[in-house]
């Protein structure tokens, strides 16, 4: 039975992220579980399932209003019709301005592969195709497999459980040498949300809703 008084419970900012796939939610949760960002955060994580999708899934969890504030995290999709320019009109549409997408999407060009090689080596990938990007997967990871990298559950386990404090750190380094102009190859706002996430210091949250809510 939980005797904690009712003004010490539930104190911690709650934060949703949707996951444009199998591979960004199972990337960010691997980061939870090392605890790299701060404990003043409760992290919902969604997967998306697919690109298509993350606009509606964001709407849903916005309008809850069961979070403090809710991003998302995906790939600068090579097709605007369905894709990442796509999903920022819709998102800037929720919010009513055309501020709004770019304080609450994460996003990686040309990949999210492009953060995760970033734990284990210098990488600058050019494409999404995972067939194109395998022998740098095999490279820096030592995947070994009959077949390319797929994104399956298999070889998603291989790389992430090899995924450190250590080379988190690495990687931060690393992606901070890269553009963060979406139309960049490769590019990344990731770095600057992960500051965000580490620090005990909430008001950040207050800030970014206070700018897209206000214009």
């Amino acid at each position: 039975m939980n005797n904690r008084p009712s003004f010490l419970k539930n104190t911690k900012k709650k934060i949703c992220l949707i996951c444009e796939g199998y591979e960004e939610y199972d990337y960010i949760s691997r980061l939870l579980e090392l605890g790299v960002c701060a404990d003043v955060y409760d992290f919902t994580l969604v997967n998306a399932e697919s690109c298509g999708n993350i606009s509606a899934r964001y709407q849903d969890r916005y309008q809850s209003d069961d979070f403090d504030i809710v991003f998302a995290f995906c790939d600068t999709d090579r097709r605007p019709e369905d894709g990442f320019e796509l999903i920022r009109t819709k998102i800037n549409k929720i919010f009513g301005n055309e501020i709004a997408a770019e304080k609450v999407i994460i996003f990686v060009n040309p990949c999210t592969m492009q953060v995760i090689l970033s734990h284990f080596g210098d990488v600058n990938l050019r494409t999404q195709n995972k067939k194109k990007n395998n022998p740098e997967i095999v490279r820096l990871t030592g995947l070994k497999s009959d077949k390319c990298y797929d994104g399956c559950k298999e070889h998603r386990d291989f790389i992430f459980s090899k995924i450190t404090l250590e080379n988190y750190v690495e990687m931060k380094k690393r992606i901070s040498e890269l553009s963060t102009i979406y139309t960049d190859n490769p590019s990344t706002n990731f770095k600057y949300f992960l500051d965000l996430f580490e620090s005990s210091d909430t008001k950040w949250i207050d800030d970014i809703n206070k700018q897209i809510e206000s214009e």
